[in-house]
């Protein structure tokens, strides 16, 4: 029992020694110099084992519930590779085992106790090993066998009379008889991080002897005889595989061995940067956005000073004011919610003009440079007569809709255009007017006087025969004398407007004399009605 408590307090010594390393503060220092594979295959993969278990034991005298008995085990292990470790292990423990009848039912009252102690090497096969995926799982499981030395000293008694024992004389010890023993097993590791892992494991020894339960029999079988099983857990610790910032990346292989903790790491053991901006993941907001670390790793696409997280318009450079957004007329309405984002207006009509201010907004608005009504799309009625300005031909003077806005020319005056049509004649080919023409004229002149709204345009048009540039000519000045005459009487000459067009606007046909006389004309036009002059030879 000394041993085993020997055993126990290594234990616990080794598990104070993990927590302490765990807990006290870390230093680094790169290798001088980069081992060969040689090297770090020698130097990696090295750990131990301990544990705590208990033992039933199978043979001639084999044991009760009540016969279970402890054992203690601590080891040495190297990885072969991913999936085969290698172990050495050292144990010591007690069987023990009773029989209290024979087969026959004659009473025996057989019993014996054991201590032995070993020493053995297996061979471990880590079952998901052998996949990479598999291999990061964090339970384990395995299963071994090996070969190995067992010492033991063995003591069979019968009503508490010794009937024959090994390593023992009478009740003095002597030297202990040592037993080739071959375990196999399986169990599970359950992983804590690289470094430590616990164990369950059950195993059964065969021992080639028949000395254990010092019942030696010529009938048994010298390599299953007695045999013994074994529950134990216990731990593992690889050595090498210290992570002071707890990363899972061990120190020599962690590139930033001061992570802090809980952060995600890559295969070097520096934390993750998603996104490859230089601001790892844990410290950056946007991590799979390359960002700019004045914003916490998230971008500005559009350069404005607001991150995109924040910025409501991220691809076109606004102001804060407006989250992001511009105001492109500079109105004060963002373009987003600006209907006329080109063109400054107000707010009531999402941000498109009222140039007129008249309350109706341009798009919609017929008279969009005029204050006008509601009811006429915006167009003011002038001469109040019911028809808009952009509809009135005569916008400033009352009139009627059948005249397009202007007003009817009196009976009166009409009946002077008539007269004026026939009666006012010209020299051949000149612009002089004839005196027999006066009369009518003066008549025109009282008429324009009468109605100071009329404004009177005259036209001046002439036939075909001749030169053309000379009939534009002719019919420049004729309807420029008739002008002058009007005015010389007293008619402003603002109220006149004299044109010649020559033989361009012919009314009727220039191959006979009568179309001919027809096209040497004046036209008088007064605001919306036409007159016409025929000039006689």
């Amino acid at each position: 029992m000394k041993r085993l408590r020997s055993i126990l307090l290594l234990m616990l010594g080794f598990s104070a020694a993990y927590a302490q390393e765990y807990q006290s503060p870390c230093s680094f220092k790169e290798p001088e110099t980069q081992p060969t594979k040689f090297d770090a295959w020698f130097s990696e993969g090295w750990g131990m084992n301990a544990g705590v278990g208990a033992n039933f034991f199978f043979g001639d005298v084999p044991s009760k519930f009540s016969d279970c008995t402890g054992m203690a085990t601590i080891g040495l292990q190297k990885d072969l590779t991913s999936y085969l470790t290698l172990r050495l292990n050292a144990a010591y423990g007690l069987l023990k085992g009773t029989k209290d009848e024979y087969q026959n039912g004659d009473a025996a009252n057989l019993a014996f106790k054991t201590k032995y102690s070993e020493v053995n090497t297996t061979l471990k096969l880590n079952l998901f090993g052998f996949s990479e995926k598999l291999s990061t799982k964090k339970v384990a499981p395995y299963i071994y066998a090996g070969v190995g030395l067992m010492n033991l000293r063995s003591r069979l008694t019968q009503n508490d009379n010794i009937q024959s024992s090994f390593g023992y004389k009478g009740y003095k010890a002597t030297a202990p008889t040592h037993e080739l023993e071959f375990p196999f097993g399986l169990g599970a590791d359950f992983k804590v991080n690289q470094a430590l892992s616990f164990y369950v494991d059950a195993r059964m020894t065969p021992v080639k002897s028949d000395k254990v339960d010092a019942c030696v029999s010529n009938y048994n079988d010298k390599l299953l005889a007695d045999m013994f099983s074994t529950v134990s857990v216990g731990f593992a610790y690889k050595f090498g595989y210290r992570d002071c910032d707890r990363d899972g990346v061990v120190n020599r292989l962690d590139k930033c061995p001061e992570t802090p903790y809980g952060v995600t790491v890559d295969a070097n053991g520096c934390p993750l940067d998603s996104d490859g901006d230089g601001i790892p993941d844990f410290e950056d907001q946007c991590p799979n956005e390359a960002g700019l670390a004045e914003f916490n790793g998230c971008p500005d696409t559009d350069g404005d000073g607001i991150p995109d997280k924040d910025d409501k318009c991220p691809k076109e450079a606004g102001l804060a004011q407006f989250n992001g957004c511009p105001d492109t007329d500079g109105d004060g309405i963002p373009d987003p919610e600006d209907t006329c984002p080109e063109v400054a207006g107000l707010a009531q009509f999402n941000g498109c003009p009222d140039t007129d201010g008249d309350g109706i907004q341009d798009s919609e608005d017929a008279c969009p440079e005029v204050a006008g009504l509601a009811k006429y799309n915006g167009c003011p009625d002038t001469d109040g007569d019911g028809i808009p300005d952009n509809e009135d031909a005569c916008p400033e003077v009352a009139g009627q809709k059948a005249n397009n806005g202007c007003p009817a020319v009196k009976k009166e005056v009409l009946r002077v255009f008539e007269k004026a049509l026939t009666g006012i004649q010209f020299e051949t080919g000149k612009d002089v007017i004839k005196k027999q023409s006066f009369p009518i004229l003066d008549q025109v002149v009282k008429a324009m006087k009468e109605n100071p709204e009329y404004n009177l345009e005259i036209n001046g048009h002439t036939d075909n025969v001749g030169d053309p540039a000379k009939n534009q000519v002719l019919s420049e000045k004729r309807a420029a004398s008739v002008r002058k005459y009007l005015t010389d009487k007293g008619v402003e000459s603002s109220r006149m407007v004299s044109h010649g067009y020559g033989d361009t606007q012919p009314v009727a046909d220039n191959s006979t004399a009568a179309g001919r006389t027809k096209n040497r004309r004046v036209e008088f036009k007064v605001n919306f009605s036409k007159i016409e002059i025929v000039e006689e030879k």
